[in-house]
């Protein structure tokens, strides 16, 4: 039993013909999860796959292997996966091209075609193994890694450092940065035209460029201190809130410094 109706604006969706094109190929990868009724024990309502189980019945399946949940949570389990990266899924489609699974396959078992999958698998192409190390784990546009090519190493590092920083992973963050990146530090030793900038912006970019990559690393030599004193003062304060006569007498003589306090160890304790 779903817990909700599948909208058919998600049937008429990409993502819908990829699952399904998925499927047809190389099967269910991952089961739908499923609850049991606390009333009738031969019903189950359909946590999470709402997607691969209407595909199944459109394919005109009867079965299909499930997870069975202990408990009937309130969300979703996909709310708890973090989807794949890029680079992970470049490092997925190399593993499967090296166990013999065909491009063509891949691309039929993704639903698109077989140039994305060549472009993929060659992703990391000139890319330092810092850089990507940096990076593995981030929700990163295909066409920034054509940019950080022209960059030579040590600035594809920097650019990935200023990206993670910065939490911005953006085509058009990093064509800024590759537009304020001096001529030396690009592999073709020619900046390319970036329309809308002048020679002098360009230049002010790299000048400014020049001095947030000194600053960064300025902060990142102090960063470890800094957080360590930042986690040992924040316990301190856990423990100060944990005793009732400090937390009463803070109430009376001194209420917005506690509610400061709270806030402090609230935010450290959602960390």
């Amino acid at each position: 039993m779903p817990l909700r109706e599948l909208p058919s604006a998600v049937r008429k969706s990409v993502k819908y013909k990829q699952i399904a094109a998925s499927i047809a190929e190389v099967g269910i990868i991952e089961p739908p999860v499923v609850f049991r009724d606390r009333n009738d024990p031969a019903r189950y309502h359909l946590l999470e796959g709402h997607v691969r189980l209407a595909i199944l019945l459109e394919q005109g399946e009867t079965e299909v292997v499930c997870l069975i949940a202990l408990e009937d949570e309130a969300f979703t389990y996909n709310r708890r996966v973090s989807r794949i990266a890029i680079i992970q899924e470049h490092r997925m489609i190399l593993n499967a091209v090296n166990k013999g699974v065909s491009e063509e396959r891949l691309a039929r078992a993704l639903n698109v075609n077989i140039g994305n999958i060549r472009a993929k698998r060659n992703l990391l192409t000139g890319i330092c193994p810092e850089a990507v190390d940096l990076l593995r784990d981030k929700h990163v546009p295909m066409n920034v890694f054509t940019e950080l090519r022209r960059m030579k190493p040590m600035r594809q590092i920097a650019a990935a450092e200023m990206m993670v920083a910065m939490n911005r992973y953006s085509t058009g963050y990093v064509k800024s940065i590759v537009a304020a990146t001096a001529e030396e530090d690009l592999v073709e030793q020619k900046r390319k035209v970036v329309r809308g900038l002048t020679e002098a912006q360009i230049e002010l970019m790299s000048r400014e460029s020049a001095q947030l990559d000194r600053d960064f690393k300025l902060i990142e030599q102090s960063y470890g201190a800094d957080h360590l004193d930042l986690v040992l003062a924040t316990g301190y304060l856990g423990g100060l809130l944990r005793s009732a006569p400090i937390v009463r007498y803070l109430a009376q003589h001194h209420p917005q410094l506690l509610a400061e306090f709270q806030k402090i160890t609230e935010l450290q304790q959602a960390a």
